[in-house]
This record gives structure tokens, sequence and C-alpha cells, in this order.
């Protein structure tokens, strides 16, 4: 890898326009809002609407925002799906349009066993030379991925996971059962950052970062730099916005709350829509008495 995958990584928002196509223009003003403020993007996941998408259209958003990136902070484009063949193709085209690495759900729907899960990592991590990421996401996939499955998959070449379990111990289960060298743990919520950085995590991918990056930052730093009463204090304070943001379905409220900052996002696709103003206007209230500053 050329560029080190630490810090925090937003879950990048994608930008539709009013009819439900993707607004490149709207999309670029997202990346220029965050580029210098967080260590990373990861875009087309769950935040970034890529299940909503055609493979086509998230090769289009691929491009648009690693060209606006233009090199300063990695990319880590999630390449998630059901078919091996649509998985792989849109990883060779993330590598090809300069993504620093792709990352996959298990293959979803079908309730895929280890072994199925394994010919799909084996087949996405022999089409691109760039690293892998697994995604470890069990709510929307419906596949768990344990710690025997992640040993082999590191064997067979995967670079790391991004583990939103949303539990520690298993979280933990899943670190300790890698020992392959350069192997990258990812947390997939700002809610354990303390004790997942604590205990090795090296990233933590955060949906309240696209909106509201700087306590979300301050927190890893402190945790890194073993500042853990300062760290304990901005966990108890991102813990709370987290909740927040959950007045409504989190994607949407992200999304307004950047608007209400003055960032033009477009609009959610549908079936989601923008939360009722009313809820918006709470949750910016009550940001600011957590002492966030818009």
């Amino acid at each position: 890898m050329t560029k080190k995958i630490t810090g925090i990584i937003p879950p990048m928002l994608t930008a539709f326009d009013k009819s439900g196509d993707f607004d490149p223009k709207a999309q670029k003003e997202i990346v220029r809002f965050l580029v210098n403020k967080v260590q990373g993007f990861y875009p087309c996941g769950t935040y970034g609407s890529g299940p909503l998408m055609t493979s086509e259209e998230r090769k289009t958003v691929a491009e648009v925002i690693i060209n606006e990136v233009n090199g300063k902070i990695p990319v880590i484009l999630h390449v998630g799906g059901c078919s091996t063949r649509s998985v792989v193709d849109l990883a060779k085209h993330a590598e090809g349009a300069g993504a620093d690495a792709v990352a996959a759900v298990p293959p979803i729907y079908y309730g895929f066993n280890d072994e199925a899960v394994e010919r799909h990592f084996q087949a996405l991590v022999d089409a691109v030379s760039i690293p892998v990421f697994i995604y470890n996401n069990p709510k929307a996939t419906g596949v768990t991925v344990k710690p025997k499955l992640l040993k082999k998959l590191a064997d067979l070449g995967v670079a790391g996971i991004k583990d939103s379990s949303f539990e520690i111990i298993s979280f933990w289960d899943l670190l300790w059962s890698v020992t392959k060298p350069g192997f990258i743990p990812v947390i997939g919520t700002e809610a354990l950052i303390l004790p997942a950085v604590s205990m090795g995590a090296q990233a933590a991918v955060c949906g309240l970062a696209n909106a509201i990056p700087e306590p979300v930052v301050e927190l890893f730093k402190a945790v890194t730099q073993g500042d853990m009463k300062r760290a304990a204090v901005l966990q108890e304070k991102v813990s709370k916005m987290r909740d927040i943001m959950h007045l409504a379905p989190t994607l949407p409220m992200i999304q307004a709350v950047l608007r209400e900052q003055g960032v033009n996002v477009g609009y959610p696709r549908l079936p989601f829509v923008y939360p009722d103003q009313s809820l918006v206007n709470q949750a910016m209230d009550e940001f600011r008495a957590l002492g966030v500053s818009f």
C-alpha cells in the first residue's frame, strides 16, 4: 500500500438530485468539505447508498470521488454485492480509477457458508493488486464473519477487516484470530473507538464523521496518544452525538445536518427521504447544547 490506512474514515454519502439521479456537483462539494478534516474515505457502502445503485452508477460515483480527492487521502471503495462476477468487475474498475483499496461485504442474500465466502474473496484478491478488506456487517448481510473464517481469509490475502458487528468482544476475537503481519483491523462505528483503538484497531469508519468530523478525529487522536482521561470524555460526547443522529434514519439525518451547515449535499435516494424539519432542528439544538459549533 502506498497510503497508510489509519485514523477517521467517513463512509462517504452519495449525493442525488431531486429526480434521484447522481449529482456530481454536490458530491464534489461533500468531498471538499471533508477532505482536509479526515484521514480517508469509504464510499459506496451503507451510508454511500451502494446497495441502492446500479454497478454503472457506482463506477461513476467512484470516479468523481477519486478524481476530486486527487490523492490527498486514501479511498477505500466498497464494491460488495451478491454476485462474485459483479463484485470483481467493480473492484477492477476501482483499481483502474485510482482507489487505494477495496472492501466488500460477504456475498449477500443467499446465506452463503464459509466455503462460498472464501471462494468469493479468493476471486476478489486474485482480481486486483490493491488491498482487499472484508466488511463484517451481519445485520445487513445475514452473514457473520467468525474468527476461524477471518484467519482463512487473511491467509488467502485479505488485507484487513472493517467490523460493524457493534460487539466489542466479537471485534477482539476477530482481531486476535489473525497473526499475519500487516493485517489491518478497522472498527465500523464511532461508539467503540476508545476500546477498539486501545486494543489495536488502526482506523475507524464512522458515519457521524460525515457531518461533524472534528470531535471524532479528536477522540481517535486522544486514544492513540494515550490520553485516556480526555478520550473517555470525548467518547461520551461522540456517543451522545451518535444518539442524536438516530432521532431519524441516520443516512438522511446526516445528510440533513450537512445541509444545515450550508453544504450542498443533494438529496437522499428513495426510499430514503429527508427527516421532518422539526427533527432536524431538534438535532441541531442538541448538538449545540453539547458544545458543537457550526
